[in-house]
């Protein structure tokens, strides 16, 4: 496996950031690590469960105290009616299994987009971020407000969230973890900078966005948002991601990657099933803040203040 060490020195002297890529991990400081991973989901649950499983062991082996997967972690089927029928509630087997897995790790595990049956509807599901603490207990729930639909006639592409998912209707505050306050968000969601700045407002250090974004869409879009976030909100952006072909409808583009509040990518992922690691240096996050203190120039007087939720 290929090791790829980048280490971001900008122009404020942080010398702290290693990215790391590979089986090593180098450790500049005693800051928390985190690992974000990078899979290839199937309609097989304990096909990708066994990835999961492999994954965190690998998280472990490298000492992280959390790691993130990506949307539709628990399976990505190819149809509409497979999606709706294969979906658990949270007490079902699969969250069971995850919360078994934070517990027996002693490790924080976020699950960013698994598919959660809502009582008795037949027809939707919700996409939910179900962050566990290494107790094994589920600490937050946020299910996606902004669904993803796109259909291109051009290409025959024709993904409609909104056909099977209910929309969530609720930003969460940040949860105080290992690593600093993290904020849950899903995948399509980053393109809305208005959700990063109201988590940024409630007080997150980091925020997550667990995707599944499709080939054409990541190829031109998917490092530029996301460096794009951690820099308007000067926090730490977590994303996981899917990779590769989950089947004959839907490529997945990957590259996962942890960025810095500079802007910078201090880790990546291949495009194969992996993990990468980093440190979150909230020192670091705070010195930027108080050195290019943005939130205190801002026109409130002049555009809408994004108010803390209730």
């Amino acid at each position: 496996m290929m090791i790829r060490v980048q280490v971001a020195i900008h122009s404020l002297q942080y010398f702290k950031h290693y990215s790391v890529q590979g089986t090593r991990t180098i450790v500049s400081m005693s800051n928390p690590l985190a690992a974000i991973c990078q899979m290839t989901s199937t309609s097989d649950k304990n096909k990708n469960l066994e990835t999961i499983c492999s994954l965190v062991n690998e998280a472990k082996q490298r000492h992280a105290s959390i790691a993130f997967f990506p949307e539709a972690c628990d399976y990505l089927a190819d149809n509409k009616s497979s999606i709706v029928e294969m979906a658990e509630p949270l007490d079902g087997s699969t969250v069971t299994a995850y919360k078994k897995l934070a517990c027996d790790n002693d490790m924080w595990l976020s699950f960013g987009g698994v598919h959660e049956k809502l009582g008795n509807d037949a027809e939707r599901i919700s996409n939910s971020h179900i962050l566990i603490n290494n107790k094994g207990d589920i600490t937050q729930v946020y299910r996606k407000i902004h669904l993803f639909d796109m259909e291109n006639k051009e290409t025959g592409v024709r993904l409609m969230e909104s056909d099977y998912v209910q929309q969530g209707s609720e930003i969460l505050p940040p949860v105080t973890t290992p690593i600093g306050k993290l904020g849950l968000s899903i995948c399509y969601d980053i393109r809305f900078p208005e959700i990063s700045l109201a988590l940024r407002n409630m007080g997150s250090q980091i925020l997550t966005y667990p995707s599944a974004f499709t080939y054409q869409t990541g190829a031109a879009h998917w490092e530029v948002l996301l460096r794009a976030r951690a820099i308007e909100t000067q926090c730490y952006v977590i994303a996981a991601a899917q990779t590769g072909a989950h089947n004959k409808k839907r490529v997945s583009w990957g590259h996962a990657m942890i960025i810095d509040p500079w802007g910078a990518v201090i880790a990546q992922c291949a495009e194969k099933t992996g993990i990468a690691v980093a440190e979150i240096d909230l020192e670091i996050l705070n010195k930027i803040r108080k050195n290019m203190p943005c939130d205190e120039h801002r026109r409130t007087d002049l555009y809408p203040v994004i108010q803390p939720l209730k």
